[in-house]
């Protein structure tokens, strides 16, 4: 099933973002932990790509995996940052292959081994770039956006120029990057919609479960941490436990509020805990119904 459809629908969804193993080794246990989130029948799951490429067979054996065993929908991420053409055809014909039929196309992190480089030759210097290429394919697209702006962007003008220019090469829907504080996408989706950006957004929620993961969310994606945030985790955070609960609790508040306010979709980052997926979908039960 093409997401679009999904998105189309008056439904209130709820989905999950599970991330494929980084060594062989870890290919069973990751599996299980995704099979489990799948069990509970989210709308949908996104499986991650890893930087530079290097899971990326583990991307589309998940994926496939989901979707053919527990009849879930599947996005496959994908992404480009200095691939040939031929290894990304290569990529797209393996997904055709396996029947997936929606990818998040990503340009990808530039890797410390990637920083300074001249990219001026690269056939895919962006995720735009990449759009392009899978629109030809007939995929259902989605894209990346940043409600606080893209960590490369000059500003929030320039940025919404970019996400243009994606949408117009053929992103059927946009996914956003971690944030704590609902106004901020609230005020974000009012200057896209401004500037003609019509396609769906589904808001990307991180549950925060223990206080290392502050700064760690922090340093990859720049997110403001509201004061209410913040004290939560000065309270909770030397307890595993209390923090667990506190963080499912926040992320559930932030959820709820986003389908009071008219957003239909929300996808959430799991970080492959079947525990943390299972009962922030428990605590949304009767209002997805």
């Amino acid at each position: 099933m093409k997401l679009t459809e999904l998105f189309d629908s008056n439904k209130l969804s709820l989905s999950f973002e599970v991330f494929p193993p980084k060594t062989d080794t870890a290919f069973e246990s990751v599996k299980f932990a995704t099979e489990e989130i799948a069990r509970l029948r989210p709308s949908f799951m996104s499986v991650t790509y890893g930087a530079g490429g290097g899971t990326s067979r583990y991307t589309l054996d998940i994926a496939k995996n989901i979707k053919e065993t527990y009849g879930v929908p599947t996005l496959a991420h994908l992404t480009c940052v200095s691939s040939t053409k031929e290894t990304v055809h290569a990529r797209i014909q393996d997904m055709k292959d396996a029947g997936i039929e929606n990818v998040m196309a990503l340009r990808g992190d530039l890797t410390p081994e990637l920083q300074g480089s001249d990219r001026s030759n690269w056939p895919y210097r962006y995720a735009v770039d990449l759009i392009r290429e899978l629109k030809e394919h007939g995929f259902c697209i989605g894209g990346a956006c940043y409600p606080e702006i893209h960590p490369e962007s000059a500003n929030q003008s320039e940025d919404i120029r970019h996400l243009k220019e994606k949408v117009d090469a053929g992103c059927s829907f946009l996914t956003t990057q971690m944030f704590f504080d609902n106004h901020l996408l609230y005020n974000f989706l009012y200057k896209i919609r401004e500037a003609g950006i019509t396609v769906p957004v589904i808001p990307g929620i991180m549950p925060i479960t223990n206080a290392k993961q502050v700064a760690r969310s922090i340093q990859l994606s720049g997110s403001f941490m509201p004061q209410r945030f913040k004290s939560l985790v000065d309270k909770f955070g030397s307890s595993p436990a209390a923090m667990k609960q506190a963080g499912i609790a926040y992320a559930t508040d932030q959820i709820i509020d986003l389908y009071a306010n008219g957003i239909k979709n929300v996808h959430v980052y799991s970080m492959n805990n079947p525990d943390v997926a299972a009962k922030i979908q428990s605590n949304l039960s009767d209002i997805l119904g």
